[in-house]
């Protein structure tokens, strides 16, 4: 709110010095109307003072939304940190206090795990956010199959989030589509790309993905859930890092660098990733190029 007030200063006030900037350039011109020489220096000084003036009100605004996504970047990674923790010394505290029953105390544990897994995942999100801004970080490239890459990926997602079969339905392709790259950064982009599929998709997930060869010797992937859609308006932001989209506060966390992760990741193999809605509520498509082997 601070921000927002210091932003609101700054431009009522880069305004009015436009404003004072106009009215003494006009003056100056009426009372020296036949000195030409004069006419054309002050117009040249008049339009680098705008010009001054909108550079630096421009660069206070990007600097104060910039400040903004930093700092909820710091909240969001601070919530995803303390909260795990915080559970994970509960139940700690409670078994080391009280007798529990085997069975209460293997529910405890499984939690506990659960927890655990969060707070491994916000920290491997984390590095590799700063991993993918490392440019002369080499790759570990391989020819390997994307069919069999996203069906491993698949398999990883239904475990993390104990879900059945149904619930992320894949579409092998008519050919085998082979690509070369690092297995392990892609298998990080895709991952990311259907846990956010699945956190987004409402109460019960329908996730489906889609491989297929396109033209130019190129790989596409679909992945298409029925949750809670991408508002117009951020659709060509999500990409951002630190950026958190401007949907209901009360869905789920995060902090902000998955899809810049996603995005890095697939530029850095040379290919394309995007995202399509139809609006809030009628769930979103995101989908990825690469070039193939």
């Amino acid at each position: 709110m601070r921000r927002r007030k210091s932003a609101i200063f700054f431009l009522v006030f880069g305004i009015c010095l436009i404003g004072l900037a106009v009215a003494l350039n006009v003056g100056w011109i009426l009372l020296n109307l036949r000195e030409v020489v004069l006419l054309i220096l002050g117009m040249v000084f008049f339009a680098l003072i705008i010009t001054g003036l909108v550079l630096n009100t421009i660069f206070l605004l990007r600097e104060i939304r910039r400040n903004e996504q930093h700092d909820t970047f710091i909240n969001a990674v601070t919530h995803e940190l303390k909260t795990p923790v915080a559970s994970i010394k509960l139940y700690l505290e409670t078994l080391k206090s009280r007798d529990i029953p085997d069975e209460k105390r293997r529910e405890f544990y499984d939690v506990m795990l659960a927890d655990s897994d969060r707070l491994l995942g916000t920290i491997d999100q984390v590095l590799q956010a700063g991993r993918t801004n490392e440019s002369d970080r080499g790759m570990r490239l391989e020819e390997f199959s994307l069919g069999g890459l996203l069906n491993e990926t698949i398999d990883l997602i239904r475990t993390r989030h104990k879900l059945p079969e149904a619930a992320v339905r894949y579409s092998e392709p008519s050919e085998e589509i082979n690509i070369i790259g690092d297995r392990e950064e892609l298998q990080t982009a895709f991952m990311n790309l259907l846990d956010n599929a699945v956190k987004y998709a409402g109460g019960e997930p329908k996730v489906s993905i889609r491989l297929k060869s396109s033209a130019l010797n190129k790989a596409d992937i679909y992945i298409k859930d029925g949750g809670v859609g991408i508002p117009a308006a951020d659709l060509k932001r999500i990409f951002k890092r630190f950026y958190r989209g401007s949907g209901s506060p009360a869905g789920p966390k995060g902090t902000g660098l998955g899809l810049s992760i996603v995005r890095a990741i697939i530029v850095k193999h040379g290919g394309r990733v995007g995202a399509e809605s139809k609006g809030e509520g009628k769930g979103s498509t995101f989908w990825v190029q690469l070039p193939r082997a």
